[in-house]
C-alpha cells in the first residue's frame, strides 16, 4: 500500500476501533488459482491480538490458505471531496477533486479451526454482539438444536494471529487548516459516511481527547 507519513496512522486503539467498526473485511489470500480476495465478517479480539470468522466449508480458502500469509483489509469512513469546500479555490483556484478514506490493514498466518464447539461459541458471540442493539435480538438458542449442528457442519472456523498492522487515514492532513476546515463543513451536510468523515478530518484523523 502507498502510504505517505502524513497519511499513516499510529495510534493503536484507533485501528482497533476500525476493526470493530466496520468487521466485514476483504480477506486477501494466494490460492492455487492464484491471489482470491473474499469478503468476511472477522472479529478482532484484543486480548489475543488475533482475527477470529468463520468461512463456509465449500470455500477453497480453508483448505488452500492454511497456514499461509494472508492480509484483511477493513475500510472506514469514505468520502467524495469537492474542491468547491476549500476556501483556497477563491484565491488560487489550484484545487482538484479527491477521495478521503480510512482503512487497516492486518496480517498473518491463516490458522483452521475445525471444531464444532469453538465455531458454537463463536457464532453465538458474535450473533449477541450484532443483535444487542434490536428490541427482541435473535439468538443462536432459538434455532432448533439439530438445525444449528447442521450449519455449524457446513463451516469451519478461521483464526489470523495479527502479526502486523498498517493504517491509512486520508483526512486531508494535506490541506491547509482552512480548507482542511471547509471540508469537514461540507462533510457534516452529506450523507452518513461523510458525516463519519467530518471529525476524523476537523481533529487532522486524531483521537478525541482520552478515546
Amino acid at each position: 500500500m502507498y502510504l505517505p507519513s502524513h497519511f499513516e496512522q499510529h495510534e493503536a486503539s484507533a485501528l482497533h476501533a476500525l476493526m470493530r467498526d466496520h468487521p466485514l473485511a476483504t480477506l486477501v489470500t494466494q490460492q492455487a488459482g492464484g491471489i482470491t480476495a473474499d469478503a468476511i465478517p472477522l472479529e478482532y479480539v484484543a486480548a489475543s491480538h488475533t482475527l477470529r470468522g468463520h468461512v463456509a466449508r465449500a470455500n477453497p480458502l480453508w483448505r488452500e490458505a492454511a497456514g499461509r500469509p494472508v492480509l484483511a483489509v477493513f475500510n472506514g469512513p469514505q468520502a467524495y471531496i469537492t474542491p468547491s469546500w476549500y476556501p483556497s479555490k477563491a484565491t488560487t483556484h489550484q484545487v482538484v477533486p479527491t477521495w478521503n478514506y480510512t482503512l487497516v490493514h492486518a496480517h498473518g498466518l491463516l490458522r483452521v479451526v475445525d471444531d464444532a464447539p469453538w465455531l458454537h461459541a463463536l457464532v453465538s458471540g458474535l450473533t449477541d454482539h450484532h443483535e444487542a442493539p434490536r428490541a427482541a435480538p435473535w439468538a443462536v438458542a432459538d434455532a432448533p438444536d439439530a438445525y444449528v449442528q447442521q450449519m455449524l457442519r457446513a463451516i469451519v472456523g478461521i483464526e489470523i494471529p495479527v502479526e502486523r498492522l498498517i493504517g491509512k487515514w486520508k483526512v486531508s492532513q494535506n490541506r491547509s487548516d482552512a480548507d482542511r476546515l471547509g471540508v469537514a463543513a461540507g462533510l457534516a451536510e452529506g450523507e452518513a459516511d461523510a458525516q463519519a468523515m467530518a471529525p476524523l478530518v476537523a481533529r487532522k484523523g486524531l483521537l478525541k481527547p482520552g478515546g
